[in-house]
């Protein structure tokens, strides 16, 4: 028989071991978090040198979906270093540097807007041809057909890679670092596009870095130069202007530099791939 002592023992030692583990689950649950906020602000950097959130992190119910959406967007997945399958061609240009050009507003809206345009980029890795539909990004589009047209993407770096969570290539940064842009901004675009209806932008996408932080609703129309080509369907919420698809052959281009994988974060957060991406060129014509 378990006398009135032993019993008090015992609940005291059950509650110890109750508290014991609450505070275990609270400490872990920190932890994840932290992992989420650190990934979640490393998804996709903004073109005028902010990094920009995807989704929001507050614990009320009004930002439960924005929870989901940053909870399954991690950052790149550990670095394993990869043969560069781009590296003869890279090694060929290795000369080419990027123009300093900036400019104080966004140039006038000139593009046809019943037409569709297609940008064709022309890397170390292989050709890729991205059809933009200017009606439904009318702003985003002419950008893009301006800075081409001066060679502001010319020789520049697709400077990041990220392989687990989302799957998107960035490019369009001059500096290589993430933290460049032309010197203007643009407004959001096609953000209510049905493609990227329910939180997944599919493969082939191609949209707007920016620097949206949904937790304090600040950043809204902040796109510059630079932009991610999603080359296998990503989970994000819509805050990043759709403009273009990627044909078949770019979309094989994109899976080859996938494949060779990402290295670790720099001081930026940034995880470069590990194919060395150099736009050798970039025009845009009237499709």
């Amino acid at each position: 028989m378990v006398s009135n002592e032993q019993r008090r023992r015992q609940l005291a030692r059950e509650k110890y071991l109750r508290q014991q583990q609450r505070r275990e689950t609270a400490r872990r649950k920190s932890r994840q978090r932290n992992v989420v906020i650190a990934a979640v602000l490393a998804v996709v950097l903004a073109g005028g040198g902010a990094v920009a959130a995807t989704g929001a992190l507050a614990g009320n119910d009004k930002d439960k979906k924005d929870d989901a959406a940053a909870s399954a967007t991690p950052s790149a997945a550990p670095s394993s270093k990869a043969p560069d399958p781009c590296a003869k061609e890279a090694k060929a240009v290795a000369g080419e540097k990027p123009k300093k050009m900036s400019w104080k507003k966004e140039p006038e809206v000139t593009v046809d807007k019943s037409a569709s345009y297609t940008m064709k980029l022309e890397t170390t890795c292989g050709d890729m041809s991205v059809t933009m539909d200017a009606g439904k990004a009318p702003h985003t589009v002419n950008s893009f057909d301006f800075l081409a047209g001066k060679g502001y993407f010319d020789h520049t770096k697709c400077h990041r890679l990220v392989n687990s969570g989302i799957y998107v290539l960035q490019c369009g940064d001059p500096q290589g670092t993430g933290a460049g842009g032309p010197g203007y901004t643009l407004p959001d675009e096609n953000l209510k596009d049905p493609s990227i209806k329910g939180g997944k932008y599919p493969a082939g996408t191609v949209a707007m870095a920016n620097q949206y932080n949904p937790q304090t609703k600040q950043g809204k129309n902040t796109g510059g130069s630079q932009f991610f080509l999603v080359y296998k369907e990503s989970e994000l919420p819509p805050y990043y202007t759709p403009f273009g698809t990627v044909d078949e052959a770019g979309m094989k281009v994109l899976k080859k530099i996938a494949n060779a994988g990402a290295g670790a974060p720099d001081q930026t957060m940034n995880t470069a791939p590990n194919a060395s991406v150099v736009i050798n060129k970039a025009t845009v014509g009237k499709s």
